[in-house]
């Protein structure tokens, strides 16, 4: 039996276009092509790009508040303020004595030493004196002999006295004889001649009264020696002028002392140390301010954390010239009752010149400060950068400054914006400064410091 042959599958028939309109497709629940703006991918495209562009637009945004300028700004205060004007200078005692030698000779004792104590009249250094009672000596012995020829000078004159009476009575006979007899006795010539020894007798007189005369100033001469050898032998004990404390030493026993060729200085004595002065040197910038009765502060390097207080005795009107530098000495007097300051030391001081109490003021920072120009958007920022449309700048406004001295510009944060304000300036205390004038309040936010938007500060 033969097989049936196979049946060849007929090729289905493609479907033609249907003519039919959207309408007719839509009423016959037939497929229907999309609108090119029905794409979901066109809708995701288009959220994806208003993303960027939002996030470009946030940190085109913070990169220009960051670019921004930040003011730093301090209110304006009362408060108070001290002048202090600082000078330097070198602790002395109220007196100081150097004490020397009047006479030359060898040093035979010395009875004192460095930060002994000593008193008025002490004997502090002992010379050798047998050369200078040899002079004692010698001057009592002249003192003696010009007495002596005192009193030969004296018994001269009383002898010469005696025979002037006795030539006078011898005239005045015989012109009581010439009267009596007429003029007959005596001769003119032995009446001449007796009247010629009295006179001679008188001239004699007064030699010898002249005589005594230079013997006894002859005696005042020798004793003016004499007292002259004692007062060298008086000095041969060195003695304490004041009362106070050896601070220096330049002598030993045994060493020669010629005063003739310069003033030597054996010891140097201080007064009282409980008392000491400052002799500081004012620039002459600063001396204007300062006046004697003002107080003061000081510190020295071996007590760098101690404050030692004082006054301003003394104001020097005359000039010290160093290196083209000018400056006037200044005296503090200094109360150092625990001895723990010396003399010598340097100090630095700080003399309080002038005091405002409850006055406006503002940092020095302020007095400096001047707005400078910010970007709004850092450099570089992209495409995007250079197409945003950046803020307009406003400039500071800046006030016309006065040209009368003393005055000086101020910046205070207006509605975000610097705005200069003229002051009057006063004192300063290095770093506040006095301020007064035409719109300054306490309460004012004033400019210290500009700077970027998270910069640290």
């Amino acid at each position: 039996m033969t097989p049936p042959e196979p049946t060849r599958p007929v090729p289905p028939t493609p479907p033609t276009p249907n003519p039919a309109p959207a309408a007719q497709q839509l009423l016959l629940g037939l497929p229907q092509a999309r609108r090119w703006w029905q794409s979901r991918w066109l809708w995701l495209g288009l959220l994806l790009l208003a993303l960027v562009a939002l996030a470009l637009w946030f940190w085109s945004a913070a990169q220009q508040r960051q670019a921004a300028p930040v003011f730093v700004t301090e209110p304006l205060a009362r408060g108070n303020l001290v002048l202090n004007v600082t000078a330097n200078g070198t602790l002395q005692p109220l007196r100081a004595v150097n004490i020397g030698s009047e006479l030359s000779g060898t040093v035979r004792a010395v009875h004192v030493d460095i930060n002994d104590t000593v008193r008025r009249g002490q004997v502090l250094v002992e010379l050798d004196t047998e050369r200078l009672q040899d002079q004692v000596r010698h001057g009592r012995a002249a003192v003696l002999a010009a007495q002596a020829q005192v009193a030969q000078a004296k018994a001269s004159v009383r002898e010469t006295e005696a025979s002037v009476r006795e030539t006078q009575a011898q005239l005045q006979r015989l012109q009581e004889v010439a009267r009596l007899s007429g003029g007959k006795v005596p001769s003119a010539a032995e009446l001449d001649t007796a009247r010629a020894a009295f006179e001679r007798t008188q001239a004699v007189l007064e030699r010898m009264r002249a005589n005594v005369n230079s013997a006894q100033a002859a005696v005042e001469q020798a004793q003016a020696n004499l007292s002259s050898h004692e007062t060298n032998l008086s000095k041969a004990a060195i003695r304490a002028p004041i009362d106070g404390v050896v601070l220096a030493r330049s002598v030993d026993p045994g060493n020669a002392v010629a005063a003739s060729l310069q003033a030597v200085t054996l010891l140097q004595l201080a007064q009282d140390l409980r008392q000491l002065e400052l002799q500081v040197s004012v620039d002459e910038a600063d001396i204007g301010v300062v006046r004697a009765g003002q107080s003061a502060s000081f510190t020295v390097s071996s007590q760098p954390g101690r404050r030692f207080a004082g006054s301003v005795s003394r104001v020097a009107f005359g000039a010290t010239r160093t290196d083209n530098v000018v400056t006037y000495s200044t005296t503090i007097r200094v109360d150092n009752a625990d001895l723990s300051l010396r003399p010598g030391m340097t100090a630095t001081a700080s003399i309080v010149a002038v005091e405002r109490q409850n006055v406006l003021r503002v940092p020095n920072a302020a007095l400096r400060f001047m707005p400078t120009a910010a970007t709004t958007a850092p450099a570089g920022g992209g495409v995007l950068a250079s197409l945003l449309p950046r803020l307009p700048q406003q400039p500071p406004r800046v006030a016309r400054m006065d040209p009368r001295p003393g005055l000086r510009q101020l910046w205070v944060l207006q509605d975000g914006q610097p705005v200069a304000l003229q002051v009057s300036t006063g004192i300063s205390d290095g770093r506040h400064t006095e301020v007064s004038g035409e719109g300054v309040v306490e309460g004012l936010a004033v400019i210290v410091e500009q700077r970027r938007a998270g910069q640290a500060p």
